[in-house]
């Protein structure tokens, strides 16, 4: 339908040349009876002709339409809506449009310079839409165009009074807006760049012939159509292109704990990354909705055990995805791992652990546990447990919009645990992650605002006491948490130097999480046939801290479904991640074929096999001799300079198996498949491959020198 203005005046100021011309001429060539209005002098506003209007004026009537010129200055608006009143009856639109330059530094601006501006600019359009406003209000229906400019928005030097001048228009234009709402007057503001009277050789030729005001005139003539509802906006042209601009406001921070508190320089100081940070920043459309926010702010001082929860949305495309998987240490060397790392794979997948993150991001950057705390102090602040609970599968791209809480509190001898629970929902409202996250603070103490509520809280269960059902070694890399942390954990723990120190770690520690994604993927791949569906939840306690470029051991127990597990740094038997278990909604084990090598089930077969099948048959003949021992032994046997399998003797209850022991080794002994065959066998003298460095012991030294007698009818040690 063509967009007519039949019947309506339309008044357009500064319309003797450029911008303003053009939208007289496309209002005219729309039926709209046109008020043609130019001062007619020079664009630094000295002069005066009736030249200017008169040439536009006949330019509409050749062309049919109907056209008056006025040929006031626009600070006598009311002089300018008279002559639309007087020749038509009536004014519908206005289109405040006239404008000046006196460009100067500002310290060379005079008083009339500034003046000027402001009279043309501001005042001018003040004036005209005030002189209006009476007959729009009276008719119900009213069409109002300011005129800003990129030097409002932004600046520019030697535009210090244009630049106030066309900034003030918009505030102009906000009031305007509300004000007239309910009477259907609707005031937008254009804002132009295109050849005209002012930035003739101000703009380079090329770019000035490109800027043509007639290909600005139809965003104009669109915003003042009675079947356009849009107010309050600025809409940016030119070159035949139109955008839209607004304000954006970041989500802020605290900068005090409690209603009493006067916050200090130092305070702000502290937050002024979170107070600066637009990373999650949104539009508000009236200053109703920004005082909401303060009382929100204000309830939360006031009542913290009340108020106690933050929400936060994480916003995610398949970028995040891969960089998640990546960060994990997901690689293209199984080829089942690509529904991980790439987007055009027919099974493109998140991987299951990566709904940890919308909760860690949101409590990296909200004030939730630090409000539970006094004596908060982040290289102080470590992870303790975790909880993890996918109700629904993650889509491989969206947003999640994150609900936090406090949970519980509780104070121990040396700091303060800290749980919260965070649900995070979809687009539509539907659930699909429940997190808790258990954060120690060393030398914290509780604020006793928060009641605790400790019987919600996801608490953790051993694994069985037998060895385990198989065991996964995960090698990271040097430069694992530096890929990992992008994904949004940016604690700087984790990556600089200094502050790891401030912590008390001789280096940067590797994520909590990072651990904990990598020991997802051995059981995923162990009890899931690597299928992400399969997983439902997680639940794990950070015991010891990890390196980056250790490699970690995952040892894995089946008792139905649910996979418990815990993880160990491989060369030092240290656990780091205990009382842990994953639940799978159906186990499918899978086969040697399609476990990659970073992951076994079985050990390989080892020629030491036997030798360790004849201790455990002695022990069993004499399970009393074998406990006078009284020592736990860890036996790492190595090949190809790699450690292929573990054995535990445990003689404080005479029991030997395979893999390590569920506590401290006292004693760990390292030995090569073949040399220790040779030991066996009484061909190497077990003090010689010691001094050789082919038999390395750690531990009680003097423990191992008991294992000889007991067992040397045997294994010849």
């Amino acid at each position: 339908m063509t967009l007519r203005f039949d019947n309506r005046v339309v008044v357009v100021t500064g319309a003797g040349a450029g911008l303003g011309k053009q939208y007289a001429i496309l209002f005219g060539s729309r039926g709209a009876k046109v008020v043609v209005n130019d001062l007619g002098g020079h664009w630094n506003g000295e002069g005066k002709s009736t030249n200017a209007a008169d040439i536009v004026v006949d330019e509409i009537k050749q062309a049919g339409g109907t056209a008056v010129a006025d040929y006031n200055s626009v600070v006598d608006g009311n002089k300018i809506i008279e002559t639309a009143i007087k020749n038509f009856g009536r004014i519908d639109v206005l289109v405040n449009n006239a404008g000046i330059l006196r460009d100067k530094s500002i310290v060379n601006i005079s008083d009339d310079d500034w003046d000027k501006i402001q009279d043309v600019h501001l005042k001018g359009s003040f004036a005209t839409t005030r002189a209006a406003w009476p007959y729009f209000k009276k008719q119900k229906f009213g069409r109002i165009i300011m005129t800003t400019s990129t030097s409002g928005l932004y600046g520019n030097f030697g535009q210090a009074n244009y630049s106030a001048a066309k900034l003030g228009l918009v505030g102009l234009m906000n009031t305007v807006s509300i004000e007239g709402a309910k009477y259907d007057i609707r005031c937008n503001t254009i804002c132009p760049t295109a050849a005209s009277r002012m930035t003739k050789g101000i703009l380079p030729d090329e770019v000035f012939d490109e800027m043509k005001p007639e290909l600005i005139a139809p965003v104009v003539v669109y915003l003042c159509h009675e079947d356009t509802q849009e107010t309050g906006q600025i809409i940016e042209s030119s070159c035949g292109y139109a955008t839209k601009y607004h304000y954006v406001r970041g989500p802020g921070s605290l900068i005090r704990d409690s209603i009493n508190e006067v916050p200090t320089p130092e305070a702000v100081r502290a937050k002024w990354s979170k107070i600066t940070d637009m990373s999650k920043a949104k539009h508000y459309d009236s200053n109703v909705e920004v005082s909401a926010e303060y009382i929100g702010v204000l309830q939360k001082l006031k009542n913290p055990s009340e108020n106690n929860e933050f929400e936060d949305v994480y916003n995610y495309n398949f970028k995040d995805v891969i960089l998640y998987s990546l960060g994990i240490g997901i690689s293209t060397e199984d080829s089942d791992n690509m529904k991980f790392l790439y987007e055009n794979h027919p099974d493109f997948s998140v991987f299951p652990s990566h709904a940890v993150i919308p909760s860690i991001v949101m409590l990296m950057s909200s004030q939730l546990t630090p409000s539970a705390v006094e004596n908060f102090d982040l290289s102080r602040v470590l992870h303790g447990e975790q909880f993890l609970e996918l109700v629904s599968p993650m889509t491989t791209e969206g947003s999640l919009t994150t609900k936090a809480s406090v949970l519980d509190v509780q104070q121990k001898k040396s700091g303060a645990v800290i749980t919260v629970e965070c649900n995070s929902f979809d687009e539509n409202g539907k659930l699909i992650i429940r997190a808790q996250s258990s954060t120690f603070v060393v030398g914290g103490k509780t604020n006793n605002t928060i009641k605790g509520q400790p019987e919600k809280v996801i608490q953790i269960q051993n694994a069985p006491k037998r060895a385990p059902d198989s065991t996964a070694l995960m090698k990271t890399c040097i430069d694992q948490s530096a890929l990992y942390r992008l994904s949004g954990d940016l604690n700087p723990m984790h990556m600089d130097p200094s502050f790891a120190a401030m912590g008390g770690f001789s280096k940067p520690i590797m994520h909590g999480l990072l651990s904990f994604g990598i020991s997802v993927r051995a059981i995923l791949k162990q009890y899931a046939n690597n299928d992400p569906s399969l997983f439902k939840a997680i639940k794990v306690r950070f015991t010891k801290p990890v390196y980056p470029g250790d490699t970690l051991k995952v040892e894995m127990w089946q008792e139905g479904n649910r996979i418990y597990f815990r993880t160990l740094i491989a060369d030092s038997n240290v656990e780091v991640i205990s009382g842990a278990y994953v639940d799978l909604l159906n186990v499918i084990k899978s086969t040697s074929e399609n476990i990659p090598q970073s992951v076994s089930t079985k050990m390989a077969e080892l020629q030491t096999d036997a030798i360790f099948q004849a201790i455990k048959d002695r022990v069993a003949a004499d399970p009393a001799k074998a406990k006078s021992v009284n020592g736990v032994f860890l036996y790492k046997i190595t090949k190809d300079g790699k450690v292929a399998k573990e054995w535990t003797l445990d003689l404080k209850n005479a029991v030997i198996s395979e893999g390590s022991p569920s506590g401290k080794a006292d004693t760990t002994i390292t030995v090569s498949d073949a040399d220790f065959v040779e030991i066996a066998l009484g061909k190497l003298n077990p003090q010689q491959a010691f001094m050789k460095g082919k038999l390395k012991i750690q531990g009680n030294i003097m423990l191992a020198q008991k294992l000889g007698p007991l067992l040397k009818t045997e294994a010849k040690l």
